[in-house]
């Protein structure tokens, strides 16, 4: 069996250095507040370790350095300061481990598990152009989240910071939980990933954004009532082409929505949602919002159909959604 790869010599070989400092050290060298530091430390998800424990690297004291800095001209406050770090811990420790899976699986893929020096030098290898291909992804979707928040704010003076008007759509794997217990991991895997990959390139090419993925369900919204009605309907008739994915049945809703750390809250979430499970497989449903929006949009269809109750929301109007082949008819 081949020896486990040392932690530290990793370190060294992606973080540009070997950890020299303590604790005590690295936040001295910053000339970060030593309680700042430690909430920044913490929020990007890095361990506590004690006072004499050599782990910081050079690079640790410029983070914290850029950190301090941030707070020190005005630019972010305190509670900024820490936020925007939690907000790039989170979203990094993710990416990191979403890409380690994509390399390792390739690797490992013949079943030689002695493959660590390869997977490695592979990191290595990558991380000059995955380096600056993640700023300029970052750079293109920080301009669209921006031009999108300064148009919210333009369209109306009396808007709440992070609370408007969105169109908020689920897509749901019907028969997921049958599919868990017939295949094995591997194929359950297989199945997921190709329905997150077709989801997410219907949302992006639809003008949506995919808010999250959990497993059998994509989370997405839209800004336009249009792109939202013509992303919904390809995930409902465009994923069932796949022959190894189920139907697909999708919910969709109108409304004013918290936009949080990436994330999205309120009524109009939960509406959604609700709409997802009344729907039935390879179909729509939209709520009253959405539905008026729709009205005299040409190709489209919708249909009133029976009311249902839904826990802790009431009663709620369900409108299934179709297209219109009919030229100029509904």
């Amino acid at each position: 069996m081949p020896s486990r790869p040392d932690p530290k010599a990793i370190e060294s070989a992606l973080l540009g250095g070997e950890p020299v400092y303590t604790r005590e050290q690295a936040v001295e060298l910053s000339g970060a507040d030593p309680e700042l530091a430690g909430r920044v430390w913490r929020a990007l998800g890095f361990p506590t370790h004690g006072e004499d424990s050599v782990v910081f690297a050079e690079s640790d004291v410029e983070a914290l350095r850029i950190a301090n800095s941030l707070l020190e001209e005005g630019v972010l406050d305190e509670e900024g300061v820490v936020r925007f770090a939690r907000a790039m811990g989170q979203t990094m420790a993710r990416l990191a481990d979403w890409q380690t899976s994509i390399l390792s699986t390739l690797i490992f893929k013949d079943g030689d598990d002695s493959a660590a020096s390869p997977l490695m030098n592979q990191v290595k290898e990558l991380l000059p152009d995955v380096e600056r291909l993640l700023l300029h992804i970052w750079r293109r979707q920080l301009a669209a989240s921006t031009a999108r928040t300064l148009a919210v704010m333009s369209s109306n003076n009396d808007i709440v910071p992070n609370y408007y008007p969105l169109i908020v759509g689920f897509a749901d794997l019907v028969s997921f939980t049958t599919l868990s217990r017939e295949l094995d991991e591997v194929e359950l895997a297989e199945v997921v990933e190709g329905f997150e990959a077709t989801a997410a390139d219907i949302v992006a090419s639809g003008g949506g954004r995919v808010v999250k993925t959990l497993g059998d369900e994509v989370l997405y919204v839209a800004d336009s009532p249009r792109e939202a009605a013509d992303i919904a309907l390809r995930l409902a008739s465009g994923v069932k082409t796949h022959v190894e994915v189920p139907d697909v049945r999708v919910g969709v809703a109108y409304g004013p929505v918290l936009t949080l750390h990436g994330d999205v809250f309120g009524t109009t979430v939960n509406r959604s949602s609700r709409l997802t499970s009344f729907a039935r497989p390879g179909t729509v449903l939209i709520d009253d919002n959405l539905a008026e929006s729709l009205t005299g949009e040409e190709g489209l269809q919708v249909v009133k159909v029976r009311a249902r109750h839904a826990h802790g929301l009431g009663l709620i109007q369900p409108y299934t959604l179709r297209r219109d082949f009919e030229p100029g008819g509904h």
